[in-house]
């Protein structure tokens, strides 16, 4: 590849992605509106020759057409992203979501690109009842928004790769943790200990498992699969997770331990801690193991790094108190 569109670019994962790409030799063209995406994350990368920002909405459809003309791939990271709060804005996740995807995939149909990454999500396996939950699990039952209209993209990223002949490669992550990582629950308890030492409130019962990934697995595992299957049409689909899980309150225990803190806990109670909270997610990466791929570093290290990262850049956190 030597020319790529990252949508989110500015974003945790996407600025992380475009970084990898660039230092691989793609000139890199990065798409984003700056909402939750940040400056400082692609201030590096501007530097380089042939990587630009383009700042704008993913539904404008003039300034996709502009940004992926000459691309070789399309890596469509960007997304609204707030499960917890969904229902209180249910017409987000469609329109930032999958209408969006519907605009990416006709500004590529436009200007003649082929090749697609989708960033979706474990979420659209709602609670399933196999685990290591496999790409191929019974058709799950939905239980928040934001996995629904990822479903939603998916389906309308298949049909494309059937219809127009694209290659579409499509990943489903577990959460992610690392360096310039700015929501979800370690961010949400560093925080909160921040601002309060002594006191923690935790939403369910606090024996909800997840699975994270470190973000560096996570785009080398991206970069696996998009060398795999370059001009490969259909479309191929991948869990991206780790092999382990951590319970919420052991993840608590981390970084109280980092902070040296040691606060009252409150649960609210429940095995869950808002709709949508799946009490266990656990991905079987046997797919994306098959072509050579495996995590480097644990969760309790993820987690590490990723308060490290918390600590030499409070400008991510500080304002945010």
């Amino acid at each position: 590849m030597t020319r790529v569109c990252v949508t989110g670019g500015a974003g945790f994962i996407g600025s992380n992605l475009a970084d990898r790409l660039q230092a691989e030799g793609a000139e890199v063209v990065v798409v984003d509106n700056i909402s939750t995406g940040r400056r400082e994350f692609v201030s590096d990368l501007l530097k380089r020759p042939g990587c630009i920002l383009m700042e704008g909405d993913v539904l404008d459809q003039d300034l996709l057409k502009r940004a992926f003309t000459g691309c070789d791939w399309v890596f469509h990271l960007q997304a609204n992203a707030d499960v917890r709060y969904g229902l209180d804005h249910p017409t987000l996740d469609l329109e930032q979501n999958t209408v969006a995807t519907s605009r990416v995939l006709e500004a590529m149909r436009a200007t003649g690109v082929r090749q697609i990454v989708f960033a979706s999500t474990g979420s659209i396996y709602g609670e399933p009842i196999v685990f290591p939950t496999p790409e191929d699990a019974p058709f799950p039952v939905q239980t928040s928004l934001y996995g629904a209209s990822k479903l939603a993209c998916e389906g309308l990223v298949s049909a494309y790769a059937t219809g127009y002949d694209f290659t579409a490669v499509i990943c489903r992550f577990v959460s992610i943790l690392g360096e310039r990582y700015t929501h979800g629950h370690v961010f949400d308890f560093y925080r909160a200990l921040k601002r309060d030492p002594t006191h923690l409130k935790v939403l369910g019962d606090g024996r909800q498992e997840k699975s994270y990934l470190y973000v560096q697995d996570c785009v080398s595992a991206i970069l696996t699969a998009t060398s795999f299957h370059e001009n490969e049409p259909g479309a191929h689909v991948y869990n991206l997770g780790t092999e382990e899980t951590v319970v919420v309150d052991d993840s608590i225990g981390v970084i109280t331990d980092y902070l040296k803190a040691s606060p009252t806990v409150e649960h609210t109670g429940g095995d869950l801690g808002w709709v949508g909270d799946s009490p266990l997610i656990l991905l079987d990466t046997a797919r994306i193991q098959a072509l050579g791929w495996k995590p480097q570093l644990s969760i309790r290290d993820a987690i590490l790094r990723t308060l490290d990262w918390f600590e030499a850049n409070e400008y991510a956190w500080r304002n945010q108190l």
